[in-house]
């Protein structure tokens, strides 16, 4: 593993005292991050609240079907769903670690908004990476116009689950969507669930099976417009948070692809999924670690101004114990994060212990941490009106993509005994 020291330049130590009056939204405290990435994460954070905040509550309760255009279109207008599309081809040209720090300004406000332009840009991966100017000139001006436009990931199936995230299971894989060629097309059949942005996205990135190879060997990857005939997009999932970035379920029935919209060939699926999940696993953590900083930043604040026993909060010993761990984890999960983002952005191929290690300490910590902050507010922490209960929902919901806590372990092991990059 690299030390973090090579990702970012050492700052002029801090004495004591500017320790004590560090923000916690603050980035850590001894390391500069690039100032291209500094500036976007002060763009990021000055979005998230003047434009997210406002709306995070009504958005939460709003019926689960209901979808947000006026969030995504001021973040279309700060440039939040082409960051990752070269300069040259009019994007912001950021990487890895610069996506990971946007999604942990808008996770500490609203999760279920950071997971919407991070859903998008992880649909745009396929056409990105796949070095096919074709694909690029078709699918990727849609993300520079004026009016926002959505992409989506669509690998999660009612069999297959998991077993489309490890490589190992590929061969004994069930009911995984098929792919038949026809002529200069391939014929598309399956369904698809859990889509984040399924029902608003204009086009997703299908991985298939080819016919004739067993269970996922044959994984493929496909570029499909989702107004192409035979696609339908189907019910929408009732969260318990997450609730304004839209799961849904998308069927396809022979639905006609042209063989020009695979991108890096057939049976390239694997490949390209495994470069993907590395390198997405480290701003799957940034929104955990965001997730984490949103609840306590709110359990801060009132340990500061809540007086019992004559004292506030943060000065009964019980309270000053809970707001360190819970402050030491924020830091070292962050730590962790940018330093697996940086990875993927500097070494071929992506690895796949420091993203993996980094999203499964996160994701564990986002809980905690919620957890905590609800327990420091008692009462008030059960009531939407305090925010910390939406937290406390949205901490589950990162453990569950990009990777559960088990199919991590086994990412985790495999590269500890030398079987996985």
């Amino acid at each position: 593993m690299l030390s973090v020291t090579t990702a970012f330049e050492l700052k002029n130590p801090a004495t004591l005292s500017d320790l004590g009056a560090l923000s916690a939204a603050a980035m850590p405290s001894f390391f500069q991050l690039p100032p291209d990435v500094e500036q976007l994460r002060d763009e990021a954070r000055e979005f998230a609240e003047t434009v997210v905040k406002p709306r995070r509550l009504a958005n939460d309760l709003a019926p689960h079907d209901e979808f947000d255009w006026e969030i995504v279109r001021k973040g279309h207008e700060l440039g939040l769903l082409r960051l990752t599309i070269p300069k040259e081809l009019g994007g912001r040209g950021v990487g890895t670690l610069g996506v990971a720090v946007v999604l942990e300004e808008l996770a500490a406000v609203c999760a279920s908004t950071a997971l919407i332009f991070g859903a998008s840009l992880l649909g745009q991966t396929s056409v990105l990476t796949s070095g096919d100017p074709h694909l690029q000139a078709r699918f990727l001006p849609q993300f520079l116009g004026d009016e926002p436009v959505l992409a989506c990931n669509a690998i999660t199936e009612e069999v297959a689950g998991c077993d489309l995230l490890i490589p190992d299971n590929s061969p004994v894989a069930q009911e995984v969507m098929t792919a038949r060629r026809d002529g200069d097309e391939y014929v598309l059949n399956g369904i698809k669930r859990f889509i984040t942005n399924g029902k608003v996205a204009e086009w997703a990135t299908v991985f298939a099976n080819l016919e004739g190879h067993p269970g996922a060997d044959g994984l493929t990857a496909f570029i499909v417009p989702l107004d192409t005939p035979g696609v339908t997009r189907g019910p929408v999932a009732d969260k318990m948070g997450y609730r304004a970035c839209l799961g849904t379920t998308l069927l396809f029935e022979d639905v006609r692809v042209p063989v020009e919209n695979i991108a890096f060939g057939e049976g390239g699926g694997w490949g390209f999924l495994t470069m993907q999940s590395n390198q997405a696993r480290s701003t799957v953590a940034a929104i955990s670690v965001g997730v984490a900083r949103g609840a306590f930043e709110i359990a801060h604040r009132y340990a500061g101004e809540r007086v019992q026993g004559g004292l506030p909060l943060y000065q009964h010993q019980f309270t000053a114990r809970k707001l360190a761990e819970m402050t030491a984890k924020i830091d070292a999960a962050r730590l962790l994060y940018l330093q697996a983002a940086y990875q993927a952005d500097n070494m071929l191929p992506a690895p796949t212990y420091g993203p993996a290690v980094a999203k499964l300490f996160a994701d564990r910590i986002a809980i905690e941490v919620a957890e905590e902050s609800m327990s420091i507010l008692g009462a008030r922490g059960y009531c939407r009106d305090y925010d910390v209960e939406k937290f406390v929902r949205e901490s589950f919901g990162a453990r569950i993509y990009e990777g559960t806590p088990e199919v991590l372990a086994l990412a985790v092991t495999n590269a500890l005994y030398g079987h996985r990059a």
